[in-house]
């Protein structure tokens, strides 16, 4: 269920997916849209699997009993929902980009003037490029945070994870724009870790963090966040053993 049947139903939906926006909005948002469901929502659904054996003490003690170390278990959860699954999805959708890529490309007519400029505004998605690596990090953090999520919350663990995923992301930005309006006064937009876009008259300026506090906030929220929700869903999974 958790290897194969979940992956073709997720592979399926971002293939319909791909489809429909790409006759509604084009082939920009058809690739990014499904290129960020298909890893991150994908991941982070299959990630409430391998370890929702606690939902019931049955289900919960039959898996504890398994003649497997902690890591062991930990490991392949690890292994379903952060390698076998990214590494799936990659290979199909690479594939289903390239055909309807090409698919574009060779029905357009080389003798039309505007041939250059179709052929041109429709390239393949770069799986390398800045679109591409803040959802690799997205996955990271999302997946992380559901492995650890589904060990803490028995029941309806993918609920209970998104809405507190939600929580604390209310309350960063929250308190960021609260600090903000009483250091600033009138400001347009204030993003956590990043600066704060203050009005002035009709203008707008902007007072961003130094580059090195910069760089150490890009560091926790793109590698320390991410490893700290992995290792611990491994701590709590150990608890659960005693």
């Amino acid at each position: 269920m958790q290897i194969f049947v979940f992956p073709g139903l997720m592979l399926t939906l971002v293939l319909i997916l791909y489809v429909l926006i790409k006759a509604l909005s084009g082939f920009d948002m058809a690739q990014r849209i499904s290129f960020f469901v298909g890893l991150v929502g994908g991941s982070f659904f299959l990630a409430s699997f391998v370890f929702g054996y606690f939902s019931s003490n049955a289900s919960g003690s039959s898996f504890l009993s398994l003649p497997a170390s902690h890591f062991e278990k930990w490991l392949c959860g690890v292994l379903i929902a952060g390698i076998f699954y990214p590494v799936v999805f990659l290979i199909f959708y690479y594939g289903i980009d390239t055909g309807f890529v090409a698919l574009y490309h060779n029905n357009l007519d080389p003798a039309s003037p505007f041939y250059k400029q179709a052929y041109e505004s429709v390239y393949r998605f770069d799986l390398d490029g800045v679109v591409a690596r803040n959802v690799y990090i997205l996955f990271f953090i999302y997946t992380g945070a559901m492995l650890l999520g589904s060990l803490y919350f028995n029941k309806v663990s993918v609920i209970k994870t998104a809405v507190a995923l939600c929580i604390i992301c209310l309350v960063i930005f929250g308190t960021n724009w609260l600090f903000a309006t009483m250091l600033f006064g009138n400001i347009e937009e204030a993003s956590p870790f990043h600066g704060v876009a203050l009005l002035a008259g009709n203008d707008v300026g902007s007072i961003e963090l130094p580059a090195d506090i910069a760089e150490i906030c890009k560091y926790v929220f793109f590698y320390v966040m991410p490893a700290t929700f992995w290792i611990l869903s491994f701590t709590r999974l150990r608890e659960k053993e005693f």
